[in-house]
């Protein structure tokens, strides 16, 4: 099998697994039903995963990757565009929205592992974590260090807390306001992030 039809049919069973244990939980779901899910034969789950607990661990590992990708392009591009670290900040809660729009199954299944501490993945899952609020916590460094943010403030914490924001604010809106836009919740996350640099600006 070549890389890229491989690739194209961990994708498969990628979206297979994530739409089946958002369905049923994890424990419900048998490598049967996501191989029929993703139209393939069950040989090939095992072909690409040594497992159950394989495939959901890599599952997860993919699918924040391409979280902390779309966050780090989304800083890089207001970068390159001359922007400042808050503006891309900005970009950065307005990239996690789309990521989570455009992926919802997993989103939710990631914030519910998050609670957990009995999973084989859970260490996968910490490292993965700390890679997506790295990003974040290297632009709110450099926020700080261009005192648009207060010296003051405790970096690695505010990165996991506007991470947390961005992924809870999102699933709330897509369960109970999904009449709202993306750009109505951009706004509504990007004035609490502008509040906080207005605070810091006002002090002499």
């Amino acid at each position: 099998m070549t890389t890229a039809r491989r690739q194209a049919t961990r994708q498969k069973l990628y979206q297979a697994a994530v739409t089946l244990i958002a369905e049923q939980g994890f424990s419900a779901t048998t490598v049967d039903e996501i191989a029929e899910r993703a139209g393939v034969a069950k040989g090939t789950v095992y072909y690409n995963f040594a497992s159950k607990n394989d495939l959901f661990e890599e599952l997860l590992r993919h699918g924040v990757g391409l979280l902390t990708e779309s966050l780090r392009q989304a800083a890089d591009d207001v970068a390159g565009h001359g922007g400042t670290p808050v503006e891309a900040l900005d970009a950065m809660i307005r990239a996690g929205l789309v990521f989570i729009v455009r992926h919802p199954s997993f989103t939710q299944l990631y914030v519910a592992e998050l609670w957990r501490t009995n999973r084989t993945w859970q260490e996968t899952l910490t490292r993965v974590r700390q890679e997506a609020v790295a990003v974040v916590e290297k632009v709110l460094g450099e926020a700080v260090a261009a005192g648009e943010l207060s010296g003051e403030t405790d970096v690695p914490l505010t990165a996991s807390a506007l991470f947390g924001m961005v992924l809870v604010a999102a699933l709330d809106w897509q369960a109970f306001r999904p009449e709202r836009s993306i750009d109505e919740v951009h706004a509504a996350l990007s004035r609490l992030l502008q509040g906080r640099v207005g605070g810091a600006a006002a002090r002499p």
